[in-house]
């Protein structure tokens, strides 16, 4: 049932946040009003060298404390502020939404085989396990996620969408079926340049779970969509496959299919499907990845799930519906919907 859309311009030219909450509002009647959210790419141009962690506080006191002693602990806060917020009608204000820009210790680094990624990756889990009253929601560079538990529209005002201008822009509006509507639960979810808009059910999520969990990542935000951020973090940038790779690895041709194939595809069909077999993602899912160089659609392997694909010259629309991308571009071209387990990768151009 969830609205999902993802956009990006080739060339770089930032894009407010008017028109995407604009294109999630139309699909209202696939949410549910308990979650709405949205990320942007290049919208922090004065800390493009920082982590920009945001953060879900229950209060200023012992939880931010907490947060702060393991950020000076690993690195430097270069600046923090509440995200600024306005008060809605329609949304309940649940949680404090924070922002730190930060910076691990060079020094750390030195002569470790531990990247600075990594030591994030790690603040992330602790956090998010192990201090009660916060939640890092967002943890990358030169981007941001804003999500809460709303409609669209009230959500997009609760920030002032509009006032960041990115290049890459997703949105998701949310219909939580099997697992609760709350703020640390809508989507996008991310996990470093990762960020990851979700429609549909992962029952594979079981399988999936432990096989991030048994690489050092830990599952805390209950829903299945999470795992999609992890999957995308340890196959694209610890073990460094490309995007299409990665979703052959998470969705991947059926076994006849693979035995169909001419020679050379069939082995690396074979090996992937043998290497990664537990990330394999079973379910109905229409799915939208961004990182800071590109975003990526696809489907489940028999496309339970509708993706729509538009594009206008520098301009590439991934979205739950055709509409929805007219929203957006009016003269939007080349309307198409790519077959099951297929990736659409839209990459900057400079």
């Amino acid at each position: 049932m969830c609205g999902i859309i993802g956009v990006i311009d080739r060339k770089r030219a930032l894009m407010d946040g008017s028109s995407i909450r604009d294109a999630l509002s139309l699909m209202n009647e696939r949410g549910s009003g308990e979650g709405a959210g949205y990320a942007a790419y290049g919208i922090y141009p004065d800390y493009q060298d920082c982590y920009a962690i945001h953060v879900f506080f229950d209060n200023l006191v012992e939880p931010k404390s907490r947060v702060e002693e393991m950020l000076h602990k690993w690195g430097r806060i270069v600046h923090q502020e509440a995200i600024p917020t306005y008060e809605q009608d329609g949304l309940k204000k649940s949680h404090i939404p924070w922002r730190y820009f930060f910076k691990p210790y060079s020094d750390l680094m030195a002569g470790s085989t531990t990247p600075e990624d990594d030591v994030m990756k790690y603040i992330v889990m602790e956090t998010n396990s192990n201090i009660q009253g916060a939640l890092i929601f967002s943890s990358g560079k030169n981007m941001g996620v804003f999500k809460a538990s709303g409609w669209p529209e009230d959500v997009a005002n609760f920030y002032r969408i509009e006032d960041y201008k990115g290049y890459i822009w997703l949105a998701h509006n949310r219909y939580p079926t099997n697992t609760p509507g709350w703020w640390g639960g809508a989507h996008p979810f991310n996990l470093l340049d990762w960020a990851v808009v979700h429609n549909g059910e992962i029952t594979s999520y079981g399988t999936n779970r432990r096989y991030v969990e048994s690489n050092g990542y830990t599952c805390s935000m209950f829903t299945d969509t999470e795992v999609v951020a992890y999957l995308f973090d340890l196959l694209g940038r610890r073990h460094g496959l490309p995007e299409d790779i990665v979703v052959k690895a998470l969705a991947p041709p059926f076994w006849d299919e693979i035995d169909n194939m001419p020679e050379k595809e069939q082995e690396l069909n074979h090996a992937i499907r043998l290497t990664y077999g537990p990330a394999l993602m079973n379910g109905p899912f229409a799915i939208v990845v961004a990182t800071h160089e590109g975003i990526v659609g696809f489907t489940d392997r028999i496309k339970l799930r509708p993706l729509v694909i538009g594009e206008n010259g520098n301009r590439l629309y991934i979205s739950s519906e055709e509409a929805a991308i007219r929203v957006m571009d009016p003269e939007v071209q080349n309307i198409h919907m790519p077959r099951a387990g297929e990736p659409v990768i839209g990459r900057l151009n400079i």
